[in-house]
């Protein structure tokens, strides 16, 4: 059996991981992974700490961050579909110029 360290050891790099791609990161594509990232990082940890407790609380919040996750996934890939179309580039800096 897996301790419950080795668990939540993933989900803190999977979150680390995220976190840095989104903070040094140019691409809008690539920050928008790494937000995704981090969200697999919390579900993980969320599944793990609820099989550790034999609690079903958490396999509740992560089927909410994993419905909320979808619906940022389909509104964000809409929201940068109609930026590039409009700037031609994915890089997050030309975003603060949506007035222009």
């Amino acid at each position: 059996m897996v301790p419950l360290s080795f668990y939540l050891a993933l989900s803190a790099i999977l979150f680390i991981l995220g976190v840095a791609g989104f903070i040094f990161k140019q691409d809008i594509i690539t920050v928008f992974i790494s937000i995704e990232l981090m969200l697999n990082g919390v579900n993980l940890a969320f599944v793990a700490f609820s099989h550790a407790l034999r609690q079903i609380d958490g396999n509740i919040f992560v089927f909410f961050v994993m419905v909320i996750a979808a619906a940022e996934a389909a509104v964000g890939l809409a929201i940068i579909i109609a930026v590039v179309r409009n700037r031609n580039s994915l890089e997050a800096d030309r975003m603060s110029l949506l007035r222009d």
